[in-house]
């Protein structure tokens, strides 16, 4: 096998004259090698092969499969492979798919990510777009287990965008933080933008989900969903996703409270505001636009959608319930148990349920301010609950004397006889008898 830099220099000396001898000698090589790579039978970099090709009888099987099904897995291929003779190892094939160029690329799929994009045009007022930015490791605090939620809404002709915090993905907190982060936007568009997430849309026919219709319809606009596999159609809010993820969410505290997490995503969207935008007119900011976008915006209705939240709570030994930051009192009864806290959109009250029945109805106090709601009746309850625990169940001490008791001393009893009828020895008095009349004389 001649190197690159030979190949040009013997080339280069046939190219002044030299003949294949001279050439030879000179190099170092053989007449018929030189003669070969002059003539192009051979390749430079390229070492002749010894033994036969062992893939070359199974090349156009393997060509026609994968000619067939782009994605099939190698391992599979190799399967089939197998039956059919092929002894060489998974690792070889893969090897040689690969340095053959064997698997094809698909173009179905090579549509989505090569494809043309168009340049989507975003009037002010025309669009907000939503999307879910699921959150991993959220503070133990939280009590949200392994995941929480962020529900982001960005005005895509200004940037502007806002976030709030969630326990759940389902359809009662969807509109809850829908309705939060509205206001936070500061009005309605024509149109709200998602993906086919199964909150808003039927999962297969694309058609509006019945009960989130009511709430497009209460706020008086139109829903648009992405086509499908064109999740890019909302690329603003999905910027936004990655933007929130990488520089808020990574740097999160452990301590933080899910009420000061709030507070700061809140923060972190407003100084995005900041942000440089280039338009036709001119240099501005996320800022100045999302300012002359809200004059368009249309305002939120009077009333909120009465939607009825529900998450289920554990309560304390103390028959409290820790709600947004606040906690609330429950019957004694349900110390330590779990109950379900519903509040309805609008409402200044919750409920909070244990099964079906409503055991606690509370006036709502604002959020993170960490007071605690009791009612009168569950405090007299409570303390003449511990009252009546303490006056009959008196705690051991740990020097108190407690002898075994009469239960005690009769199974003691019981376990001596056991013993002593077990290991009893019968003696035979007869055997003394005899020994006694046979001595004669004092010992």
């Amino acid at each position: 096998m001649l190197p690159w830099e030979d190949d040009v220099e013997i080339h280069a000396l046939k190219k002044r004259g030299w003949s294949i001898s001279r050439i030879a000698k000179h190099t170092g090589r053989d007449r018929k090698t030189v003669r070969a790579y002059l003539n192009g039978e051979r390749t430079p970099g390229v070492r002749r092969r010894t033994a036969p090709d062992a893939f070359e009888r199974f090349e156009p099987y393997a060509r026609a499969r994968l000619d067939e099904d782009p994605h099939l897995w190698a391992l599979t291929l190799f399967d089939e492979l197998e039956e059919l003779g092929y002894d060489r190892s998974s690792q070889t094939l893969t090897r040689q798919i690969r340095t053959r160029g064997l698997r094809p690329a698909c173009s179905q799929c090579g549509q989505v990510t090569e494809r043309a994009n168009a340049i989507i045009e975003h009037p002010p007022g025309e669009e907000t777009q939503f999307d879910w930015l699921e959150l991993p490791d959220p503070p133990a605090s939280w009590g949200a287990g392994r995941k929480a939620f962020l529900l982001v809404g960005s005005l895509p002709h200004s940037g502007r965008w806002r976030a709030v915090l969630a326990p759940a993905m389902d359809q009662a907190h969807l509109m809850a933080a829908m309705t939060a982060v509205l206001a936070l936007l500061g009005g309605l568009t024509r149109i709200w933008r998602f993906d086919r997430m199964a909150t808003v849309a039927i999962a297969g026919s694309g058609d509006i989900n019945p009960a989130f219709a009511g709430f497009a319809k209460h706020h008086g606009v139109q829903v648009a969903l992405c086509p499908p596999r064109s999740g890019h159609r909302k690329g603003v809010v999905e910027k936004n996703n990655h933007t929130a993820a990488q520089r808020w969410w990574r740097t999160l505290p452990e301590t933080t409270s899910f009420e000061a997490a709030q507070a700061s995503i809140e923060a972190f969207a407003r100084k995005q505001d900041g942000r440089r935008r280039l338009t036709p007119e001119g240099r501005t900011t996320t800022a100045a636009m999302a300012e002359a976008e809200t004059a368009v915006l249309r305002p939120l209705p009077a009333a909120p959608y009465p939607v009825v939240v529900e998450e289920a709570r554990a309560a304390t030994r103390q028959a409290l319930v820790s709600w947004r930051g606040n906690r609330y009192s429950v019957p004694p009864e349900l110390a330590a148990s779990t109950v379900t806290v519903a509040h309805r959109l609008g409402d200044t009250h919750l409920d909070i349920r244990s099964g079906a029945t409503v055991v606690a109805r509370h006036r709502i106090a604002e959020p993170g301010l960490g007071a605690t709601i009791r009612d009168t009746n569950h405090v007299i309850a409570l303390n003449a609950a511990a009252m009546n625990a303490v006056n009959t169940v008196r705690p051991h001490r740990r020097k108190e004397r407690i002898p075994p008791g009469p239960a005690a001393r009769a199974a003691a009893t019981e376990l001596r006889g056991e013993r002593t009828r077990g290991t009893a020895t019968v003696i035979d008095l007869a055997a003394y008898e005899a020994a006694a009349q046979q001595r004669n004389y004092l010992p």
